[in-house]
C-alpha cells in the first residue's frame, strides 16, 4: 500500500500531504469529527480565543508551561 506523500513546489517546499483513502478511512474510524475539522468555529469560540490571545499579550508573565501545571497537581 502506498504510504503518505508530501507534495512540494517547485523550490522543494512542501505544500501539501497525499493520504490514502484506505489511511483516510482508518483516521476517520479513529477520530469521527475529523471530517468536519474544516467548519467555522462559532462566533463564541472565536471570542474566547480571542480575549485568551489579548490576556497573553497585555500579560505575558502570566503564562506558564502546562509541564508546570502537571508538576503542581
Amino acid at each position: 500500500m502506498l504510504g503518505k506523500q508530501i507534495l512540494k513546489d517547485q523550490q522543494g517546499t512542501p505544500m501539501g500531504v497525499f493520504i490514502p483513502m484506505q489511511a483516510w478511512d482508518n483516521l476517520v474510524f479513529q477520530y469521527p469529527d475529523l471530517d468536519s475539522l474544516d467548519t467555522d468555529l462559532p462566533q463564541w469560540e472565536k471570542e474566547f480565543i480571542d480575549k485568551r490571545l489579548n490576556m497573553a499579550q497585555q500579560h505575558p508573565e502570566r503564562l506558564k508551561p502546562i509541564k508546570m501545571l502537571f508538576e503542581t497537581l
